[in-house]
């Protein structure tokens, strides 16, 4: 887990470090993408002009800002559309579903678990389950529902079969070090699998349309780095992964995206514009959007 800092305090972050050392960036490319995030201004956000990750240089908002977890609890009006708790039961639905393979009969830990939705989903059908959480008010309340919440990997006793990380990698100011953490916790010689999914630099909305509105939301201080398939097999591979699989996902589909266009908001997906959606128009566009290399999402699955 990220060393202990204090909150909103600026650190040595090993993120320009380290995409710079993968090859994910390079200087002579780097220009100022933003100076300003939704919740921090000024705070300078860069891109390489030609591989396109997005990243915050030398800032982490501290470990103490996610034990808290009082970030959830003071939305921007912007934010007032973006409640979690239907994205956050969608989401591990999803998840449940994709990767059954993955979980049934197996030690699984998922880092930055969370209030544990997806935990709990697979718990029934899984053979035993961790969760890694710094905000104390989820892993309290998960310990008291049975499954054991740890604040970091050190903390697990057992070989895992999966670790899972969703949407926790790019807030982690040495990435790098926490996936080779990952895999010393799994299972040797391919047994152990890895799960990362991570927002997408490339998204529809960001690099194709350019919806300033929709950038101004995205671009947050917590998020450190926002990846393309090529910084994430290259940030896998460095931590030692194999086997390096990376798909595009759509988390918001074409409704949100109107939404956007037409209202500059967030919740899209959860407005009268969201009748317009068959479950044959969502897998479309999501298709659509994967052939371009302009999902929202990206999710890597690699081996050990």
């Amino acid at each position: 887990m990220p060393k202990r800092t204090k909150s909103n305090e600026r650190t040595g972050s090993k993120i320009r470090e380290t995409l710079l050392r993968i090859g994910a960036i390079r200087e002579d490319r780097i220009v100022l993408f933003a100076a300003k995030t939704r919740d921090r201004d000024p705070l300078n956000v860069h891109i390489d002009r030609a591989s396109e990750v997005i990243f915050i240089d030398d800032y982490y908002v501290g470990d103490s800002e996610y034990v808290g977890g009082e970030y959830r609890n003071k939305p921007k009006p912007l934010m007032k559309a973006a409640g979690r708790d239907y994205e956050d039961a969608v989401d591990s639905e999803r998840r449940c579903r994709a990767y059954r393979q993955f979980t049934i009969a197996k030690t699984i830990c998922d880092f930055g678990c969370g209030s544990g939705s997806f935990l709990k989903l697979v718990q029934p059908t899984a053979k035993n389950v961790f969760g890694i959480e710094l905000q104390k008010s989820f892993a309290d309340a998960l310990e008291a529902s049975g499954i054991a919440c740890r604040p970091s990997l050190d903390a697990i006793g057992e070989p895992l079969d999966l670790v899972t990380s969703f949407h926790s990698l790019e807030h982690l100011p040495d990435p790098s070090g926490t996936l080779e953490d990952m895999r010393r916790c799994l299972k040797k010689d391919g047994e152990g699998k890895v799960i990362v999914e991570v927002p997408h630099a490339r998204d529809f909305l960001i690099s194709t349309l350019k919806v300033q509105d929709f950038i101004d939301f995205t671009l947050w201080s917590q998020h450190l780095v926002l990846h393309t398939r090529e910084s994430l097999r290259l940030l896998l591979a460095d931590a030692g992964f194999k086997n390096i699989s990376i798909e595009g996902v759509q988390r918001y589909s074409l409704a949100n995206h109107l939404h956007w266009l037409r209202y500059k908001l967030p919740g899209g997906h959860k407005s009268i514009l969201s009748v317009l959606q068959t479950p044959e128009l969502v897998s479309s566009y999501e298709a659509a959007l994967a052939r371009l290399d302009a999902t929202d999402t990206l999710v890597a699955v690699a081996t050990t």
